[in-house]
C-alpha cells in the first residue's frame, strides 16, 4: 500500500510526446526494408541494412522535413548484416558468415568493392545462426557474438561464443557461453556488453558483460574450446542458480542486469550508450536497450560492485510502430534512430518495418535518474528534487525480490522469492536523492523496486516509478 502525505492528488507524470519526439522517417517506396544495422555517415548521412541483404544510404534524415529524405541503394545480396559502422572511407558489417569491408572506390554511389576481413566461424544454414558485430573497440576490434544453431546447439564452429575480430583480420576467442543475442555495444568505459535472450540456461533476458575470458552461463557450445586449444568453459549444473555456479565458476560473469521477462521487455536488441553530453536528457554514460517484443527502448544504469557489473533497468521510450532491431544514438546531434522487423517474431506497433528517429524536446521528466547499491539498502538520486513528506515516508515505496532457475530448459519462473522490508527513507539536504535503508537484501536476486508514492517538489509523479536492479554483489 503506498501513502501519501497529503490529500492531494499528485500531478500527472506527464506524456511522453512531452519529453521524446518520435518519428517515422520515409522508406523507399515499395522496399520491403527490414532494418537490421544502422551506420552514421559523414554529412548527415545514414547507412540502412536490412535482414533480406540490401544496404542504402539516407540523406535527410537529420532535417525537421522528413519528406524530403532521399535513398539510394548502395549494395545487395548481403547475408543478413547484423552491425555496421562508417571507418575511413568504408562500411564495415558483419554478416552471417563474415565481418566485410565494402567501398565506394569509384565514388559514383555505388559499391564496388567487397573484401572479406574474417570468416574464421561457421554457418550450418540454421535461420537463428545470427553474428552481431559492434563498432570497433579501442584496440580497433570488431567483437561478434555468435548465435547458437536454433539457439540450442552449436552445429558450426565457434557458435554460443564470442570472438574478436582484430584489423589484420585474425579472429580471437574470447568469451564462452552465449545463447541467443540481439545487440552489442560499449558502455561510457569501453567495456563490452550483449543483450541474450531468455531461453535455454537463460531464466530470463538480460544484458551481460563480455569480460574477456568469461563464460557467460551456457555450455552448448562450450565444445569449441578445443579447436583453439583454450581451456575448457564450465560445465554447469542443472537446476541450480546463477550465484551458486558462479561462486564454484570464478570465470563465470553472471548477467549485469536481468530484464524480467514481459515485465521489462521479451526481446532485448540493440545496444547504445548516451555520451551526449545531455542533448539526449539527464542520462549522461546510461545504456539504451532496443525492445523487439514490445517496440520499445529501456534504460539502464550501471554500476561496478566488487569487481562485477551490475544496476537498475527502467522503462524508457515505448510506442515504436514495429519490432526494434538496431538503436543508434548519434551523440552530438542528440538524435536516437531506430529500426526494426516484426518478421519472425510479433511485435507491437502497426507495422512489419520501420525507421524512426527520437529528438528530446528539453523538458526533463519526473524520474528515478540512477540507483545505486549500499550495505543496507539503495540511493535513488532523482532528476529533480523530491517533495519530502512523500519521498522520506518508507511507505511511498515497496519490493520484491527473486531469482531464476538456471537450467537446460527453455527460460525459469520467479523463484525463491522474498519481500525485503523498506525500513527508512532519508532524503538528502539538496532533496535530490533519498537512502532507502532495506533489511532483507538477497546476493545475487533481481530487486524490483516500486515508487508510486514519490512526488516531486512541484507535486508531480514519477513518469516511470518501476526500478528493478540485479544484486549480483552487496557493497
Amino acid at each position: 500500500m503506498f501513502l501519501l502525505s497529503s490529500s492531494v492528488v499528485p500531478a500527472s507524470a506527464g506524456l511522453q510526446s512531452d519529453y521524446y519526439l518520435r518519428e517515422e522517417i520515409p522508406l523507399p517506396p515499395g522496399e520491403v526494408m527490414e532494418i537490421s544495422s544502422i551506420a552514421l555517415m559523414p554529412e548527415q548521412k545514414i547507412a540502412v541494412a536490412t535482414r533480406r541483404g540490401d544496404l542504402w544510404i539516407c540523406s535527410g534524415a537529420y532535417a525537421d522535413d522528413l519528406s524530403k529524405v532521399t535513398w539510394k541503394k548502395f549494395a545487395q545480396n548481403l547475408h543478413e548484416p547484423l552491425g555496421m559502422f562508417w571507418k575511413n572511407g568504408s562500411l564495415f558489417l558483419t554478416q552471417r558468415p563474415e565481418v566485410t569491408k565494402i567501398t565506394d572506390a569509384d565514388h559514383d554511389g555505388l559499391a564496388d568493392s567487397f573484401e572479406t576481413i574474417c570468416s574464421d566461424w561457421g554457418i550450418s544454414g540454421d535461420y537463428h545462426e545470427y553474428a552481431f558485430g559492434s563498432e570497433p573497440d579501442k584496440n580497433g576490434d570488431i567483437w561478434v557474438v555468435l548465435c547458437l544453431t536454433g539457439s540450442s546447439d552449436a552445429d558450426a564452429d565457434w557458435r554460443g561464443w564470442a570472438v574478436r575480430v582484430t584489423p589484420d583480420g585474425k579472429m580471437i576467442p574470447t568469451c564462452s557461453g552465449i545463447r541467443s543475442p540481439g545487440g552489442i555495444g560499449f558502455n561510457a568505459s569501453g567495456d563490452v556488453f550483449y543483450t541474450d535472450n531468455q531461453g535455454f540456461w537463460n531464466g530470463s533476458s538480460s544484458l551481460k558483460w563480455l569480460k574477456p575470458g568469461s563464460f557467460q552461463g551456457n555450455p552448448n557450445g562450450n565444445k569449441y574450446h578445443k579447436l583453439a586449444n583454450l581451456p575448457a568453459p564450465p560445465d554447469v549444473t542443472n537446476k541450480s542458480r546463477v550465484l551458486a555456479e558462479r561462486l564454484k565458476f570464478p570465470i563465470f560473469t553472471p548477467p549485469s542486469v536481468v530484464l524480467p521477462h514481459a515485465k521489462v521487455g521479451q526481446s532485448p536488441t540493440g545496444i547504445a550508450c548516451d555520451q551526449s553530453g545531455g542533448k539526449f536528457g539527464p542520462w549522461e554514460n546510461q545504456i539504451y536497450i532496443g525492445e523487439q517484443t514490445h517496440s520499445q527502448v529501456q534504460r539502464v544504469c550501471l554500476e561496478q560492485v566488487k569487481g562485477l557489473y551490475q544496476g537498475a533497468v527502467f522503462h524508457f521510450l515505448e510506442g515504436f510502430e514495429t519490432g526494434l532491431i538496431p538503436i543508434r544514438l548519434d551523440q552530438q546531434a542528440g538524435i536516437l534512430f531506430a529500426g526494426g522487423s516484426n518478421r519472425g517474431w510479433a511485435s507491437r506497433g502497426s507495422k512489419p518495418f520501420t525507421l524512426e528517429r527520437v529528438k528530446w524536446t528539453g523538458k526533463v521528466p519526473f524520474e528515478i535518474q540512477t540507483m545505486t547499491a549500499n550495505p543496507d539498502g539503495f540511493t535513488l538520486n532523482f532528476t529533480e528534487p523530491v517533495d519530502p513528506a512523500t519521498a522520506g515516508n518508507p511507505a511511498s515505496y515497496a519490493m520484491k525480490a527473486w531469482t531464476y532457475i538456471l537450467q537446460s530448459g527453455y527460460g525459469s519462473p520467479e523463484v525463491d522469492p522474498a519481500t525485503p522490508q523498506i525500513t527508512a527513507a532519508t532524503v538528502s539536504a539538496d532533496k535530490k536523492s533519498v537512502r532507502l535503508k532495506i533489511d532483507g537484501l538477497v546476493r545475487g536476486h533481481v530487486h524490483h523496486l516500486v515508487s508510486k508514492g514519490v512526488t516531486s517538489a512541484t507535486g508531480q509523479s514519477l513518469w516511470h516509478p518501476d526500478a528493478y536492479y540485479t544484486l549480483n554483489e552487496i557493497p
